[in-house]
C-alpha cells in the first residue's frame, strides 16, 4: 500500500521508532536510510500459535512475571519480575540464538520502551516513578517522580510519542511495593518540560498503552474490558470513546506498520490482532498467561510475547513496533 504525502508522518514515526530500537534492515519495506515510502506485508488473519523460545527458562524460584518486552540494538530486553514482598525485578536481555543475561539486576521494573535517543524508558514500581536507565552503567534517573505532590501507584505501561512525550499507566497491581500512592489510578501525560498531567483518572486500573502510528490516538485497556481511543489535538488527549469492547484481563499492546493493535488477554492466554477501526483480524495463542507484546528480530517482523515465566515468538509477514 503506497502512503500519500499526508500520511508520511505514521511512517517517519515507525522509522523513528525502530532506528531508536536498532532494526538497520528493512522497516515497512523500505531500507532504513530513507523515509519509509510503504508498508509491505499483510497482517496475520485467523488463528495462529505462538512457539516457546527454549533459551529463555525462569531465573527465580517464586512465581513472577515477563513483561516489558522491548528491541533495541539488536536484542529483546523484558523485566523478569516476582510476586515475593516488593516484587523485586530485573531486566533480562536475549540475543536471538545466543545467550539470555541480566542488563539491570535491580531495575524494579514492569513496562519497557525505548526512546528515540535509544534509551531505556521503564515503568519501575520500586520507585513508584518512571525512569531511564543507561544500560551501559545501571544508571536511573527520574522521568516523572511525583503527581501533585504525591509518588505513583504502580507504573505499568509506556508509549512515547515522535516529540518525545511519555504517556503511562498507572494502576495499582504493584502498589504494595513501596510506600505511597494516587488516589486514583490513571493515565498520565509526561510533557517534554517534564510537566505531568493526568489523562483520565476515571478508569479501575488501566493497563495496555500504546500510540497510533501518526501519533493522533492514545489506546489504552483497562479492567473495564474496553480499549478506549483518545483522540490527541494540539498534543493534548481529549475524551476517549470505546473502540473495542469485550477485551479480557487486557494487558500490554503494541501496533503493526498498518496501525492493526495487538492487544494481549492476559488470563485468555492469547493476542488479538484488531484494525484500526476495531474488526478483529486474528488471534494467536500460546500455552500460559501473557503480559505483553512487541516486534523485533533483524527485519523487524518477529512478535515477542512476554508472559508467566515464558516468552514466545512468532514469524509474520509484516513489521511493527519494537514495543
Amino acid at each position: 500500500m503506497s502512503v500519500s504525502h499526508r500520511r508520511a508522518p505514521r511512517y517517519a514515526s515507525l522509522l523513528r521508532l525502530m532506528l531508536a530500537a536498532g532494526v538497520t534492515t528493512a522497516v515497512c519495506g523500505v531500507a532504513s536510510a530513507a523515509p519509509a515510502a510503504s508498508c509491505s506485508g499483510k497482517a496475520p488473519s485467523g488463528e495462529l500459535k505462538a512457539e516457546r523460545i527454549a533459551a529463555i527458562t525462569p531465573s527465580r524460584n517464586e512465581p513472577g512475571l515477563y513483561e516489558g518486552p522491548v528491541w533495541m540494538g539488536g536484542a529483546l530486553y523484558f523485566s523478569d519480575f516476582s510476586f515475593s514482598q516488593g516484587f523485586p525485578s530485573r531486566v533480562r536481555k536475549y540475543v536471538p540464538g545466543g545467550a539470555v543475561t541480566t542488563a539491570l539486576d535491580d531495575a524494579g521494573s514492569n513496562g519497557l520502551a525505548v526512546d528515540a535517543k535509544g534509551a531505556l524508558v521503564a515503568a519501575t514500581h520500586k520507585y513508584k516513578a518512571l525512569s531511564r536507565y543507561d544500560l551501559a552503567g545501571g544508571k536511573r534517573t527520574n522521568v516523572a517522580a511525583q503527581f501533585q505532590g504525591q509518588v505513583f501507584n504502580s507504573p505499568n505501561d509506556i508509549a512515547i510519542a515522535a516529540d518525545g512525550t511519555i504517556y503511562f499507566t498507572d494502576p495499582d497491581y504493584q502498589k504494595a511495593a513501596a510506600p505511597g500512592g494516587q488516589p486514583v489510578t490513571g493515565i498520565y501525560r509526561v510533557a517534554t518540560s517534564g510537566a505531568v498531567t493526568l489523562v483520565d483518572g476515571s478508569r479501575k486500573n488501566p493497563n495496555g498503552i500504546a500510540l497510533s502510528l501518526n501519533g493522533d490516538t492514545l489506546y489504552v485497556n483497562a479492567s473495564d474490558g474496553a480499549v478506549r481511543a483518545y483522540p490527541i489535538k494540539d498534543g493534548v488527549p481529549q475524551a476517549g470513546r470505546d473502540l473495542i469492547k469485550g477485551i479480557e484481563n487486557g494487558d500490554g499492546m503494541t501496533l503493526d506498520c498498518h496501525g492493526n493493535l495487538y492487544v494481549t488477554e492476559h488470563a485468555p492466554k492469547r493476542v488479538r490482532v484488531f484494525s484500526p477501526q476495531g474488526r478483529e483480524l486474528a488471534t494467536i495463542r500460546v500455552d500460559a498467561n501473557v503480559t505483553n507484546v512487541a516486534f523485533g528480530g533483524a527485519d523487524g517482523k518477529t512478535l515477542y510475547i512476554t508472559g508467566a515465566g515464558a516468552v514466545w515468538q512468532l514469524p509474520l509477514d509484516v513489521s511493527g513496533l519494537p514495543y
